[in-house]
């Protein structure tokens, strides 16, 4: 598959001409790309710039989102937040924990943001409705379970927003468990009465979902 779904120059230039993350998130990017192991897990501009969108346009208040990472997309949900919104983040990483709180710490956006460390479908299963978004950006395996855990805490209209949907590509021709369980995933979103989706070829994919 390729490595890149959308041409270079292509995407090169749809993020010059997105706005610009506030400093302290490019600081972040920036650190992730030299400290950080597989700092490609990191959703990037334009992945953050429609998370800050979607959240502030929604009228989101309780953000569920599985998979943190460095917490780039955490802070940029968080900056659309109101005060008094909250995102619950489930992370397994220590390190990526200790690095996304120093940044947390920074923001004053970052005390609208909790982290919950441990295995997320443990986490998942502790919490409580309503959640007006939620977003997975997780280990692949578990793509799908993650799905159909967070739908009943999910409130109706809210959505749930999924990265590397497309897999780089590999949806179309699914080879392992990874692969299976996106291509399921999306399948069942797409079937589904429950929900109705925009199906977006941003970056890795990103399927944008919407609790009937």
């Amino acid at each position: 598959m390729p490595d890149h779904l959308v041409h270079p120059d292509i995407e090169r230039y749809c993020s010059a001409m997105t706005s610009d993350d506030p400093a302290l998130l490019q600081e972040l990017i920036d650190a992730t790309n030299q400290e950080m192991a597989y700092p490609i897990k990191l959703s990037g501009k334009l992945v953050g710039r429609t998370l800050n969108m979607l959240t502030r346009i929604s009228g989101a208040r309780n953000i569920l989102e599985i998979g943190m990472f460095t917490g780039y997309s955490a802070l940029s949900m968080a900056e659309a937040l109101p005060d008094g919104g909250r995102i619950i983040c489930c992370e397994s990483n220590p390190r990526a924990i200790k690095f996304a709180q120093s940044f947390f710490d920074r923001s004053p956006h970052g005390k609208k943001i909790e982290v919950r460390f441990g295995k997320a479908l443990d986490t998942i299963e502790s919490l409580q409705p309503s959640f007006d978004l939620v977003f997975i950006d997780a280990d692949k395996r578990n793509y799908f379970n993650y799905l159909k855990a967070t739908l009943p805490l999910v409130n109706s209209g809210g959505l749930i927003i999924i990265d590397n949907a497309l897999w780089q590509g590999q949806v179309l021709d699914p080879q392992d468990e990874k692969d299976r369980a996106i291509d399921e995933m999306n399948q069942f979103i797409h079937d589904s009465d429950l929900l109705e989706n925009c199906f977006l070829s941003v970056r890795d994919g990103l399927n944008v979902v919407r609790k009937r």
